[in-house]
């Protein structure tokens, strides 16, 4: 939880509180449901919940924004990013049943009031938003195609809307053929950690 609270000195003492259950509440229900990698089980302040706030560094939600979180899997970056941002409201959607029972688990445990949770496809999900967030779930291009006409036209917030991506590595050939406005931002620049050498937020703008 340290690490939490070096990047983010703001936090509230409820958000801190929420936070510091995290680790406990996905160790007991990773026991149970694999929701996450076991060898990350020691960083996972570091390479779930801090990893999952990169985000946050490159864009700060405004009250009454609303984030599609695709792929969620057991809440990442959803759960992190709704803790931080509590009058933002998010929606998180997983096709796999058992990752999402991890959430809604979570979510009550934390008595998060900002988060939706479907348990669906992407493409079935309804509705439009201001932002759509992931982490890595599969090629840009493809992600694209499931997110089409998913976001807002109205801006509220300092970024066009569109997504924000989590994604590590060299991304040069994977972006090459997206024709959408796009800025990939090194998560080295804010965290220091060695993790974060090739870690990324990619923001794409859908018009």
């Amino acid at each position: 939880m340290d690490i939490v609270a070096h990047y983010f000195p703001e936090l509230n003492k409820t958000q801190v509180a929420q936070f510091s259950q995290l680790k406990s509440l996905y160790e007991f229900w990773n026991n149970q449901i694999n929701v996450i990698s076991r060898k990350d089980t020691e960083h996972f302040y570091e390479r779930h919940v801090l990893h999952s706030l990169g985000i946050a560094k490159i864009m700060r939600f405004n009250a009454g924004s609303n984030v599609l979180d695709v792929g969620t899997g057991g809440g990442f970056p959803g759960i992190p990013l709704a803790i931080l941002f509590p009058e933002t409201s998010f929606t998180l959607v997983d096709s796999i049943g058992k990752k999402i029972k991890v959430v809604n688990e979570v979510t009550k445990a934390l008595e998060l009031h900002n988060i939706i949770s479907i348990h669906d496809r992407a493409e079935n999900v309804k509705g439009k938003f201001d932002f759509i967030v992931s982490r890595a779930v599969t090629q840009m291009p493809e992600f694209l195609i499931w997110v089409k006409g998913k976001v807002h036209h109205e801006q509220r917030n300092a970024l066009k809307n569109g997504i924000l991506y989590l994604k590590g590595g060299d991304l040069t050939e994977e972006m090459h053929p997206v024709k959408q406005k796009f800025s990939i931002n090194n998560l080295s620049t804010v965290f220091k950690e060695s993790y974060f050498d090739t870690k990324h937020v990619v923001h794409v703008e859908m018009r």
